[in-house]
């Protein structure tokens, strides 16, 4: 069984982005895959996706609704997951094959090469996956002193790349980042639609657009 996660909490996401992850990973996979959510408000997530209260974890008031909260993920035990798991964020659309993510460098930490830091070892926590319980340092060091790593690294992915020395980029192909891999270049946006490599997978929209702004 391949075990996908996702997380939802505050207002910004509804349940319509967890319900349309379910269906595309459905879509995407030809081995029995199931999906965790975890979130503060399981309302109108559909009921074959297994929903868990969100992963306690102790963050400074101003990044308690940021990405920062990904990192209660690095917990062990993290309910009953064990084994290679795949994190996927909600603001993302997936166009290809995801059993094949399962398959590459099993037992390691492998995550998007950041776009806009090529060469610079930093990941992109977009799409990522992770043996569970094998880097749960990584949460513990940040329970002992949240304030002083949110203040020293600012973004949880940077984090994230200088704690886990051995962190392995997926191939380039595979995830993409819609407004810096595949919008053309202004003026040419303007006319010219993105264009989805045949080997993409993932396509994710961070920060603004989101998804449904582009369609």
């Amino acid at each position: 069984m391949q075990t996908i996660i996702c997380m939802k909490w505050g207002s910004r996401y509804g349940p319509e982005f967890v319900n349309r992850l379910h269906k595309s990973i459905k879509k995407y996979t030809n081995r029995k895959t199931r999906l965790y959510c975890f979130t503060d408000d399981t309302r109108g997530i559909n009921k074959n996706i297994s929903c868990k209260p969100l992963p306690k974890i102790s963050l400074p008031k101003p990044i308690s609704n940021t990405p920062w909260r990904k990192i209660s993920v690095w917990q062990s035990p993290l309910y009953d997951l064990k084994g290679d798991i795949l994190f996927l964020d909600l603001d993302l659309v997936i166009t290809g094959d995801l059993d094949r993510f399962f398959d590459f460098n099993p037992g390691s930490y492998c995550v998007i090469e950041n776009w806009t830091q090529i060469g610079q070892n930093i990941g992109n926590t977009s799409c990522f996956r992770f043996p569970v319980g094998k880097y749960s340092s990584v949460f513990q060091n940040f329970e002992k002193d949240s304030k002083k790593i949110w203040e020293k690294y600012h973004i949880e992915q940077i984090y994230l790349s200088k704690q886990i020395n051995k962190q392995v980029f997926w191939p380039s192909d595979w995830c993409k980042s819609f407004k810096h891999n595949l919008l053309p270049t202004w003026p040419f946006r303007i006319w010219m639609p993105a264009k989805l490599p045949k080997e993409t997978s993932i396509v994710a929209f961070t920060g603004k657009p989101d998804p449904d702004d582009v369609i």
